[in-house]
C-alpha cells in the first residue's frame, strides 16, 4: 500500500481544516486556550503549548521548503527528547509521515528501513549522526541529514538553523482522518521487520479508549511520565492521550535504567501516572521499599512483556494508592486493545483484563471457528485504531487480515466473566509429545521462585519427545547457582510433569529488545541445542 498525495489542499478551506481529529488540532486547541501552560518537560526544560506550536509548524516548513511533500516519509533516529515529538507534529502538519527507528539497529537494518520505507530524510541528534551518516552513504537515496543537537559534518543541517528560518510559507495542508500518521516497523523477530501503517483515526481511537477506560479523565493537574522510547509504539503513541487532554508530559531520557533516579523524577516532577514494563516495575518496587518516595500516583501501569505474579503483588504492595492497570496490545492495533483496570487487578492477577470498548475481539481455532471458554486460541480483531496495513507489503497484509480479522499471533483464554489470560505467542508455543506447552505458563511458575529474577523458556528439538522446553534464567541478587533438582519441588507444585524444563541455561541477563520484549531468536541460536550452552 501506498501513500495517498494530496492534490487539493490549496482549495480546502480554514473550517475543514480546523474540525479534523488529529493531534495536530489538539496541540493548536491547547496552544489558543492555555499558551502558557507547560506541554513537555525534558530534563530542565519547559515547553509551553504555544512553543510546541510554533516550533511543530516551523519544522513542518522548513521540510516543506526542502521538498517534503503529502505522503512523503521522514525518518527519526532520535533518543527521547521533546525534538522528537515537535518533528512528528511538524511532519505531519504537511501530511508528511514520520518513520521512527530503533536507535539501537545496526546501519545495514536501518538502511533496509530507508529502502523499504523510501525516506529522503532523517532527523537525529549528534550522539547517533555517524548511524545517520554511514546509512545515507550506503543507501543513497537520503536528499537531508537534520541533526537536532548540532553536527561536525558540513553537510548535515542543524534543527534549531531550520527552524529560525522564515516559516511563514508553511502551506496550509488539509489532512484527512485516514491519512497515514506513522509507520511503525515491527521488531522483525520473525523476520524482516514490517511497517505498520497507523492513520491519525488509529491514534485517536487510541485516545478516547485509554482516557475513557484507564480513568484518566481526572484533573488538569495531572502528570504523565512518558518512560518508553518514543520510537516504540508505547511511547509514541503515549502522547495521544496526553495531546488530546492538554496535561503536562514528562518525557524521561533513554539509556541505563535507573530505579532511584526514575523515581527521584516521579517525585520532583508529580507524576500522576506512568507506564513502564515489568522489569523496570521490579526494580522501581524494591528501590522505593529501599528508600520511599512522597508520590502522587494514581495509575500505574505495565506491558509489552509478560509479567509474573510475584512482579504484580508487588506492585500492588508498594502502591497500594495507585490504580494497577495492565494494558495489553501490539503495534498494529496502535497498541492497546485489552485493559485490566484497576478495581479487578486483584481478583483477576494475571490477566489482561477485558478487550477494550472500541475494539471487537473473537477467539478461535486455526480454522477461524470460536473456541469455548477457557479453551486456547488466537485472538484476532477489528476496530478503529486498526492499522490499514503493512508498508508496501500487500502479501504481509493479506496474511495478517485472512478471514477478514487482523490476526494478532497472540494465544489466549477467556474465563466465565469475559476476562483474558495470554496464554503465549503462537510462534513460541512449544509441541512435546504430542502436548501443548505455552512458554508463557512455565515462565510464570519460574518467575515465582526466590532464587529466579528473570526467565525465558524456547523449545530444543528431541528425538523422543519432537521438542522439549529449556529454561534460560537469571538468578536473584545472592544466589550464586542453581539446578533442575533444586526447581524440582516448587514445579512439581505448580506444572505439571511434561511442562518441567528439561535443561537449565544460567546467564548473566535476556536480551531484550528496546520495548522490553526477550529476543528469543537469539536465546534459541545460543542455548537451542544440546551442545550450546552452559547447562545445569
Amino acid at each position: 500500500m501506498t501513500a495517498t498525495v494530496d492534490t487539493t489542499s490549496d482549495l480546502v478551506t480554514e473550517p475543514m481544516r480546523s474540525r479534523r481529529n488529529h493531534w495536530n488540532n489538539q496541540v493548536r486547541r491547547h496552544a489558543f486556550m492555555t499558551p502558557d501552560a507547560t506541554a513537555i518537560t525534558y530534563l530542565d526544560h519547559a515547553t509551553t503549548w504555544r512553543d510546541l506550536e510554533h516550533r511543530s509548524r516551523a519544522f513542518g516548513a522548513a521540510l516543506h521548503r526542502r521538498g517534503v511533500r503529502f505522503g512523503d516519509r521522514v525518518l527519526m533516529a532520535l533518543l527521547n527528547r521533546t525534538e522528537y515529538v515537535e518533528a512528528v507534529l511538524g511532519a505531519n502538519l504537511i501530511g508528511a509521515i514520520p518513520v521512527p527507528v530503533n536507535i539501537r539497529m545496526s546501519p545495514a537494518e536501518v538502511g533496509y528501513l530507508v529502502t523499504d520505507s523510501g525516506a529522503r530524510v532523517i532527523l537525529t541528534e549528534r550522539l547517533l549522526a555517524p548511524l545517520a551518516g554511514a546509512v545515507s552513504a550506503s543507501t543513497g537515496g537520503i536528499d537531508n541529514v537534520i541533526v537536532v543537537d548540532g553536527s561536525d559534518d558540513p553537510a548535515h543541517l542543524d534543527y534549531e538553523t531550520i527552524l529560525a528560518e522564515d516559516a511563514s510559507d508553511l502551506p496550509e495542508v488539509d489532512v484527512p482522518e485516514d491519512t497515514v500518521a506513522l509507520i511503525m516497523y515491527t521488531s522483525g523477530t520473525t523476520g524482516k521487520p514490517k511497517g505498520a501503517m497507523l492513520t491519525h483515526q488509529n491514534l485517536q481511537a487510541q485516545a478516547v479508549t485509554t482516557i475513557a477506560t484507564a480513568q484518566q479523565g481526572g484533573s488538569d493537574a495531572d502528570v504523565a511520565s512518558i518512560v518508553p522510547p518514543l520510537f516504540h509504539i508505547a511511547g509514541i503513541a503515549g502522547f495521544a492521550p496526553v495531546l488530546y487532554r492538554g496535561v503536562r508530559a514528562v518525557i524521561h531520557p533513554l539509556g541505563a535504567f535507573d530505579a532511584d533516579t526514575m523515581l527521584d523524577t516521579m517525585e520532583r516532577e508529580g507524576t500522576t501516572s506512568v507506564f513502564m514494563v515489568p522489569a523496570q516495575w521490579q526494580a522501581i518496587c524494591a528501590a522505593q521499599a529501599a528508600r520511599p518516595r512522597d508520590l502522587k500516583l494514581h495509575t500505574i501501569s505495565w506491558g509489552a512483556a509478560p509479567a509474573s505474579d510475584t512482579v504484580l503483588n508487588a506492585m500492588n504492595d508498594t502502591f497500594p494508592q495507585a490504580l494497577n492497570m495492565t494494558a495489553f496490545g501490539q503495534t498494529e492495533m496502535s497498541p492497546v486493545t485489552c485493559i485490566l483496570e484497576g478495581k479487578d487487578a486483584l481478583r483477576k492477577i494475571g490477566s489482561v483484563g477485558k478487550v477494550v470498548p472500541a475494539v471487537t475481539a473473537r477467539i478461535v481455532d486455526p480454522m477461524m471457528n470460536d473456541v469455548a471458554p477457557g479453551e486456547v486460541g488466537e485472538i484476532v480483531y477489528r476496530g478503529p485504531n486498526l492499522m490499514v496495513g503493512y508498508w508496501q507489503n500487500p502479501q504481509a497484509t493479506a496474511d495478517a487480515f485472512r478471514g477478514g480479522w487482523f490476526h494478532s499471533g497472540d494465544l489466549v483464554r477467556q474465563d466465565d466473566e469475559g476476562f483474558l489470560y495470554v496464554v503465549d505467542r503462537a510462534k513460541d508455543m512449544i509441541i512435546s509429545g504430542g502436548e501443548n506447552i505455552y512458554c508463557a505458563e512455565v515462565e510464570n511458575a519460574l518467575y515465582a521462585h526466590p532464587a529466579i529474577a528473570e526467565a525465558a523458556i524456547i523449545g530444543r528439538a528431541d528425538e523422543k519427545w519432537g521438542e522439549v522446553p529449556v529454561a534460560v534464567v537469571v538468578l536473584a541478587d545472592g544466589v550464586d547457582d542453581l539446578t533442575l533438582n533444586d526447581l524440582e519441588s516448587h514445579l512439581n507444585e505448580n506444572l505439571a510433569r511434561f511442562k518441567h524444563p528439561k535443561d537449565l541455561v544460567i546467564i548473566d541477563e535476556l536480551p531484550r529488545n528496546a520495548g522490553g520484549k526477550v529476543v528469543k531468536p537469539k536465546l534459541r541460536d545460543a542455548y537451542g541445542s544440546k551442545d550450546s550452552g552452559l547447562s545445569h
